[in-house]
């Protein structure tokens, strides 16, 4: 090693010590403002004060010649971690023992993630002891081997886990706390061996079913089911076999000495699981955090029961955030339902929702109240000034003709069926309704790393939200620029993960359409595929949004019509985008027809986006 170099890393050594120094003194002031808001009149967090301080630090950080959104980002987590400090302090004491939590998996495990993250802030030392099963994990909290406990509930690729339902609904035990974890798997092994390589290939179940496509698409290959993917990752790493290899998580990578053959191999580009933390008694927690409720209902068999029990919810103003059925284990083809809103009994609006849900049910058990987690999502630096509203914009055009009537070519998209506006959201954006201003851009087509980037930058400073970017470009001249294809679709992805930014991208033909959308946030349909039948039915089959140009020469009608065969196939969040048509202008390569923008907002519900490209 140079003198320079090593010159230049002690220097680092000293910054990253002051660094852990000054987060330090930091944390101990958070202590002296978590002392002073045992006033329940005080909040536990000042939203203002927050997006004052991002922007404060953004502005700074760019002054000295460093990335606002990166700056922000570190900022985001300190303050997360505030809060999680300040509402743990609030009636608890560092002198109260040690907290012991029962996990499932052991350390390296997603479990175990997400209790760390659970737990950060507390006072008290906590002690993680993980078991093989769910059943296991709950005895340990019946016999009192444990305080609390900690197990997934659900997973946003495969849906609710039905162990743990079924192990609450016998249990006399209580939800007192919830964490939802962005799960990135990985493939693990010994060495950097090529996938052709691999045999064997084990993790949780869950891991397993999240990655699905993925192993379906390798050769010779067996899946092995394993305790937990950490548990996984461990036997890889004392197996010494280099045909073998684990879905597990970087840190069990870390952890086991383990190599990185892929990362995010999951189904979909983004993965969350929601953790439940379980203890023997209910517990209050600070009602200035945003709360949740948990009911297991029994309802009567009689016709519109269980929508009787969903309209108290309705008229008294409760968001219903998940509905779930399972088989009752006691009585053959009766059936559980699991519940989940936004709110607890503290405030009044759900004490009088709950009250009424009584008589409208068989039976009524409140699984838990308590604060609501809520996933880590990239934000928007502030816009410079307030945006407009999409109302405040309507105001200048014509209002819905409330008389319209539906045309034979399109009822699902006809506003005569759907009177309200639809939004949909791409990413982290709404689109249409009362949502606010929309920025979408980028250029015509991804050519290179450095190129993408220096958009992606530009657009989130200045407020934008959605990327785009061409990798398949359809071409007048077979001898043009095509795109760079699923390379420039690695680096389109790659520049929207680095500025907190959803991606918008095209798809030609309906065989990309599967492994487009697990890299993209929306699905565009160019204006010359607006009529091409066949992608428009395979965009349908989707669960994300697509973008429907207008093509060139389409009436509005056709255009309509386009966007019901998308609708047709089961996928509503449909997003029409007025592109401009051919006319016998040559000075521009289209007409801006705005005039369609009013008359589309008479007949149909659908979001309305302009392109003046």
């Amino acid at each position: 090693m140079s003198e320079k170099l090593r010159s230049l890393r002690d220097r680092l050594d000293e910054l990253d010590q002051r660094l852990v120094h000054s987060l330090a003194e930091r944390q101990r002031l958070i202590a002296e403002v978590a002392a002073l808001k045992t006033d329940p009149a005080l909040p536990l967090k000042d939203t203002a004060r927050e997006s004052e301080l991002l922007g404060r630090v953004a502005k700074l950080a760019e002054g000295e010649g460093l990335d606002g959104y990166f700056v922000q980002s570190l900022y985001r987590r300190i303050l997360e971690h505030s809060v999680r400090f300040q509402a743990a302090r609030q009636g608890s004491s560092a002198g109260e023992g040690p907290l012991l939590v029962a996990q499932l998996g052991v350390e390296g495990s997603y479990t175990h993630a997400a209790a760390r993250a659970h737990f950060a802030g507390s006072p008290r030392e906590v002690r993680y002891y993980g078991y093989a099963s769910f059943g296991r994990t709950l005895d340990a909290l019946r016999r009192g081997e444990a305080e609390l406990a900690i197990l997934p509930i659900e997973n946003s690729v495969v849906g609710s886990i039905p162990e743990t339902y079924d192990l609450l609904s016998k249990a006399d035990l209580h939800l007192v706390g919830e964490e939802i974890l962005r799960i990135e798997h990985c493939l693990l092994a010994l060495e950097q061996v090529p996938l052709g390589l691999i045999r064997r290939i084990g993790s949780h179940p869950q891991a397993l079913a999240q990655c699905s496509t993925f192993l379906d698409a390798l050769e010779d290959c067996r899946v092995e089911m394993e305790e937990d993917t950490a548990t996984a990752a461990r036997l890889v790493a004392e197996s010494g076999d280099l045909s073998r290899a684990a879905i597990a998580s970087e840190e069990s990578a870390t952890r086991y000495g383990l190599q990185v053959l892929k990362k995010n191999i999951a189904n979909q580009k983004e993965v969350f699981t929601r953790f439940v933390v379980i203890a023997r008694e209910p517990r209050t927690a600070d009602t200035r955090l945003p709360h949740k409720t948990s009911l297991l209902l029994t309802v009567t068999h009689a016709h519109g029961a269980l929508a009787s029990a969903l309209d108290t919810l309705a008229q008294n103003g409760v968001n219903l955030t998940k509905l779930e059925s399972r088989p009752s284990l006691d009585r053959p083809w009766q059936y559980l339902f699991y519940m989940d809103f936004e709110g607890g009994p503290h405030e009044p609006q759900v004490a009088k929702a709950l009250e009424e849900l009584a008589g409208h049910v068989a039976a009524i058990r409140i699984l838990g109240v308590y604060p609501r987690s809520v996933p880590d999502s990239p934000q928007r630096v502030p816009y410079a000034s307030a945006p407009r509203t999409a109302q405040a914009l309507s105001e200048k055009t014509t209002a819905p003709n409330e008389s319209s009537r539906p045309n034979k070519s399109y009822r699902l998209v006809s506003r005569a069926g759907h009177p309200q506006d639809s939004v949909v959201e791409i990413g982290h954006i709404r689109i249409g309704g009362d949502a606010p201003f929309a920025l979408i851009a980028g250029p015509c087509s991804v050519e290179s790393r450095t190129q993408i980037h220096d958009c992606a930058r530009t657009l989130h400073q200045a407020g934008g939200g959605l990327l785009r970017g061409g990798c398949f470009k359809p071409r007048t001249s077979p001898y043009d620029f095509q795109g760079l294809g699923f390379e420039g679709l690695t680096m389109l992805r790659e520049a929207a993960d680095a500025y907190g930014l959803a991606v918008v991208t095209e798809v030609l033909q309906p065989g990309d359409v599967e492994a487009v959308a697990r890299e993209t946030d929306a699905i565009q349909i160019g204006a010359r595929n607006m009529q091409n039948f066949a992608l428009l039915r395979a965009t349908g089959k989707t669960r994300l949004p697509v973008v429907l140009k207008r093509g060139f020469m389409a009436s509005i009608e056709e255009w309509l019509a386009a966007a019901e065969y998308i609708m047709d196939q089961g996928n509503p969040r449909v997003v029409l985008c007025e592109r401009g048509i051919r006319t016998f202008e040559t000075a521009t390569r289209n007409t801006l027809d705005l005039s369609a923008v009013p008359v589309l907002r008479e007949r149909t519900h659908l979001p309305i986006i302009v392109d003046p490209s």
